[in-house]
């Protein structure tokens, strides 16, 4: 028997942010809400308050159609998020928030515009990731199917620049002196005397044998 997947339509907001904040694991492992429906002006509300698992503030938007006016929306949250932080880490303080890190974005729709993929892939200074929704149904079985389009990691923090060891001047010493390589005595050699008449031997006997020079090494 085959069953096909059939894509079913949320109408209602309310009911996509019930069944997103029933799983928020779904959206992100260790995201804990904080609270939500927090009015930001006239026209704006934040959708939901979350951290992560580092106690950075998540604002996530979400919307059942596609809509450019909910990444403004978004912008406008971070901005009132980021200015409160402390007061919200005061309010909520069994809440894990950490209010030296600035918040950061999740927009969740159907879908989004080219024009607004371009906006946030160009943003310098805040992460905001894009998730689109699917609403499946799979024979008696109905569930919510979100997928990661787009994640705009936070800026680097430059790295302290290493000091390097400045090496220390060495010392001129006095060289030392070579040692003296010893040569070995030389053998004395023994001359094999020339055979003299008798009377010039003679004479030579009596003289003085000359003295065997040393030498020194």
């Amino acid at each position: 028997m085959r069953v096909s997947i059939e894509k079913l339509k949320i109408e209602n907001h309310q009911e996509l942010e019930d069944m997103l904040t029933k799983e928020m694991n779904q959206i992100e492992k260790d995201l804990t809400m904080i609270c939500n429906h927090i009015p930001i002006n006239d026209k704006a509300t934040l959708d939901v308050l979350c951290h992560d698992e580092n106690g950075q503030l998540v604002i996530v938007q979400m919307n059942v159609d596609e809509d450019d006016t909910m990444l403004l929306h978004g912008i406008q949250s971070l901005d009132y998020v980021d200015k409160f932080k402390s007061f919200l880490k005061a309010t909520y303080n069994k809440q894990k928030i950490d209010d030296k890190q600035k918040p950061r974005l999740i927009l969740i729709a159907p879908s989004f515009s080219d024009a607004v993929r371009s906006a946030v892939e160009g943003m310098k200074g805040l992460r905001i990731d894009l998730y689109e929704w699917e609403y499946l149904q799979l024979g008696d079985q109905k569930g919510l199917r979100l997928q990661s389009i787009f994640s705009l990691p936070p800026p680097m923090k430059e790295k302290p620049a290493e000091k390097k060891h400045e090496q220390k001047p060495v010392k001129n010493k006095d060289p030392e002196p070579e040692p003296m390589e010893e040569k070995p005595a030389p053998q004395p050699t023994m001359e094999t005397p020339q055979k003299e008449p008798e009377e010039a031997f003679a004479s030579k006997s009596e003289e003085e044998q000359p003295k065997r020079k040393l030498k020194l090494f």
